[in-house]
């Protein structure tokens, strides 16, 4: 008789200087809080039989609609003051894929990334586009001040006062990629009954961007990716770095072709590899056994798994 298959989910909710000092007693008590209702919410579908896709968009919904976390309705402001989400999600039992990028109104991009997923020929849909197709499908729509937050507000203001204060320096946009606003984002990892895996990503982006400008959080290979033969993986960092030297992928292809574990091949891209360049951020992971993996390279990144053994959620790295 075969092995029962364990179920299991991994998530996060960002990675960067996420310090002691930083976070009032309160606030920590609160984005735990956040993290377990998330992994409560994901775990509950895969104990009842649902599949892993269903459980990571579960889990991925409760951390857009907390103001807690750069995704949904803590979304950060672009340059001009607005929102734009981006949102992928990828199956590992057939490699089918969807991304949404630069969406203004839908409450949950996930949703609109599942809904490319399942029901277009395309992987990635962004802006215009992306919005009109989301409406099409009946997805919940709000208006684009649904996503505002006094902490992601304050956090534009910092930046646009340090920007224009710098408007002769033509390197002042290089300071804006340089603050601590890069690293926000949410995401889930889940195996289900069945063995299947399935990774999902949603951002509200980087803090005053410009340009449209997308990270790679809804690029398929580079912040998330799922195949059952290796692994499924959803990054946060510094979405420029995790494109380039497409993270997720990379960490899976180590898995199946070179046959090592989860934990050695995420460390190998996310301690070294991206560390050489400057690439912080983090990942997290599971393997078809249900194993999780919580790696990175930053003081913090907000994560939590919970498995048919145990469970955790955790801010600082020493936790």
């Amino acid at each position: 008789m075969a092995a029962e298959q364990n179920i299991a989910i991994v998530i996060h909710g960002g990675a960067g200087t996420i310090e002691r000092d930083q976070l009032s007693s309160a606030q920590e008590h609160e984005i735990k809080q956040a993290l377990q209702a998330a992994l409560d919410a994901g775990y509950a579908v895969l104990e009842q039989g649902g599949d892993s896709t269903q459980s990571i968009i579960a889990a991925i919904k409760v951390m857009e609609n907390s103001p807690h976390f750069n995704a949904g309705k803590g979304a950060v402001y672009t340059k001009p003051g607005t929102h734009e989400l981006d949102a992928s999600i990828m199956r590992g039992n057939d490699l089918e894929a969807g991304a949404v990028a630069g969406v203004t109104s839908t409450k949950n991009p996930i949703l609109a990334a599942e809904q490319v997923m399942l029901n277009s020929p395309h992987v990635m849909l962004a802006g215009i586009g992306a919005d009109t197709f989301s409406k099409l499908k009946g997805l919940e729509q709000v208006e684009n001040s649904y996503f505002d937050t006094a902490a992601r507000l304050k956090a534009w203001q910092e930046v646009d006062s340090k920007t224009k204060a710098k408007q002769a320096d033509q390197a002042a946009h290089q300071d804006v990629l340089d603050v601590e606003f890069k690293f926000g984002t949410v995401g889930a990892v889940a195996v289900d009954m069945n063995g299947d895996i399935a990774a999902g990503t949603s951002t509200g982006g980087m803090t005053y961007k410009a340009w449209g400008r997308v990270g790679d959080s809804p690029v398929i290979g580079a912040g998330t990716y799922a195949d059952n033969r290796s692994c499924g993986i959803s990054a946060t960092g510094h979405g420029e770095f995790f494109i380039r030297y497409a993270v997720a992928h990379d960490i899976c292809a180590r898995v199946r072709y070179q046959n090592k574990s989860l934990q050695q091949a995420a460390k190998e891209v996310i301690m070294d590899e991206l560390n050489k360049v400057g690439g912080a951020g983090g990942i997290i992971g599971m393997d078809p056994a249900g194993q999780p993996v919580m790696v990175f390279n930053t003081a913090g990144m907000y994560r939590g798994f919970k498995t048919q053994t145990s469970s955790q959620v955790a801010i600082y790295g020493d936790e």
